[in-house]
């Protein structure tokens, strides 16, 4: 007879679902003129004036909003199984393509095989000293006084990682043409995600997807080239070390590559998630800091006990305790990505009630992680929450920027390593003066800054 005794604990199963309706809607459009206007307000309206768990319409789609941890992990974590990818838009299928992100069952598992060795730990520790260069080469370049966009001068930081990277050296003035035409094309997804053009079909003209178009065409074009240089290269010189090189040699279990327009999908989604995703975090950290002296005081004499002067490598990551704590609690309070959606499949069910196929299930890491009951005082920007010994417990899935379960973001390694190591780099050097007035936020795709964030550069010496 087994002794339960020694057997792992089963975790709690997550409290019943019990959905109630959300506000009114209007006919066909739903509660898209709403969420429309003003998406982050709907967003909190539903939480604190509905509930757990919201049923609401995106136009003609049936919604359902889900706001605690436990059905947000299991929504997560059924993700592959009986959830699929929410297909979010002609636009976004422009710059993603058919890339890991938007692929399902067989397909994405293959490349998901594929694409996952790229971005594991030995591969984002080869990138360390690149991204460190990178902030270095350019906050050696701030003046005392000096006043910058941090917003603009973050984003030439990832954009230069993320460049070097991924194609393994720098692209001179093409860097700033594909910078300026994924910009283009984040802010063209954005705007499609919460008005009726999510709902036309692909060949309907618009002056916005003209201009997606557009970028996407300029993309499409630097990116093909680099990969035709790389591959007629490649019987002498090898693939190269970098995600494109490995992209490039990468063979699934048949022993078949990855195709060109694969490569292509697959790099360029590298390139976008890896560049604005981390220049957005790390201007809302800053912003954060500035507005934390005591927070920023103790991240600097980290730096100085820790480093003593020289630049961070890999090997003081684990050791800049603080210095991921701030990036964590950044990325709690000012999460970039701040909604993950899924649709039913038949058969769907979350806490223990079937939801019916072709439902799109939300969860908002903005949402929840701003959420009173687990995050005392929760607009307060406080790194010592996740001290180790912490008084109030954070819930599992309380704290989800990079999403979770099988389809969890691939680069969340990547992305955090370099906002503490890029955060590190240039916090030895100088501080950020920024207007400490609440900005406002362009909500997008992404949560940025909905105008220039500007600051004050005070050297440390």
């Amino acid at each position: 007879m087994t002794s339960t005794a020694s057997m792992p604990p089963t975790a709690p199963p997550p409290p019943p679902l019990r959905p109630v309706p959300g506000p009114g809607r209007l006919p066909l459009l739903g509660n898209l003129p709403a969420f429309g206007r003003d998406p982050m307000g709907f967003v909190i309206r539903l939480r604190d004036q509905f509930g757990d768990a919201v049923t609401w319409s995106l136009g003609p789609r049936r919604s359902l909003f889900l706001f605690r941890p436990e059905h947000i992990a299991e929504l997560l974590g059924a993700v592959e199984h009986s959830f699929d990818i929410l297909d979010i838009g002609w636009a976004f299928r422009q710059v993603a393509g058919e890339s890991v992100l938007l692929s399902k069952g067989a397909d994405w598992r293959r490349k998901r095989s594929l694409v996952q060795p790229t971005v594991r730990p030995r591969q984002v520790r080869a990138y360390a000293a690149t991204m460190t260069d990178c902030a270095r080469e350019a906050a050696d370049g701030w003046r005392e006084g000096q006043r910058i966009d941090v917003h603009r001068e973050m984003a030439l930081i990832t954009q230069r990682v993320v460049v070097r990277t991924l194609f393994g050296n720098d692209l001179g003035d093409r860097t700033r043409g594909l910078g300026d035409a994924m910009e283009v094309a984040e802010r063209e997804i954005g705007a499609e995600l919460h008005s009726m053009a999510l709902f036309l079909p692909g060949w309907v003209p618009t002056p916005a997807r003209r201009r997606l178009r557009d970028a996407v065409a300029v993309i499409d074009a630097e990116v093909h080239r680099l990969i035709r240089e790389r591959q007629a290269s490649a019987t002498t010189e090898g693939h190269g070390d970098d995600l494109l090189g490995r992209l490039l040699a990468a063979h699934d279990e048949q022993g078949q590559p990855l195709s060109a327009k694969e490569v292509r999908d697959e790099a360029v989604t590298l390139w976008a998630a890896g560049h604005e995703t981390t220049s957005t975090l790390l201007t809302w950290t800053w912003y954060l800091l500035s507005a934390a002296p005591a927070a920023r005081a103790r991240l600097e004499a980290e730096l100085d006990r820790e480093l003593g002067g020289r630049p961070p490598h890999i090997d003081d990551y684990e050791r800049l305790t603080w210095t991921r704590q701030i990036v964590k609690e950044a990325l709690r309070v000012r999460p970039p990505v701040w909604l993950i959606p899924a649709v039913a499949r038949e058969g769907a069910v979350l806490g223990g009630l079937p939801v019916p196929a072709g439902t799109i299930a939300w969860a908002s890491p903005w949402a929840t992680q701003r959420d009173p009951r687990w995050f005392p005082d929760p607009t307060a920007f406080r790194p010592e929450r996740w001290d180790p010994d912490a008084p109030d417990a954070v819930p599992d899935h309380a704290w989800f920027p990079f999403g979770g379960g099988r389809r969890a973001c691939l680069g969340a390694r990547f992305a955090l390593v370099e906002a503490a190591l890029l955060l590190a780099t240039v916090a030895q050097r100088h501080r950020l003066e920024i207007d400490p007035a609440e900005p406002e936020t362009r909500v997008g795709l992404l949560l940025q800054p909905a105008s220039p964030l500007r600051a004050t550069v005070r050297s440390r010496g």
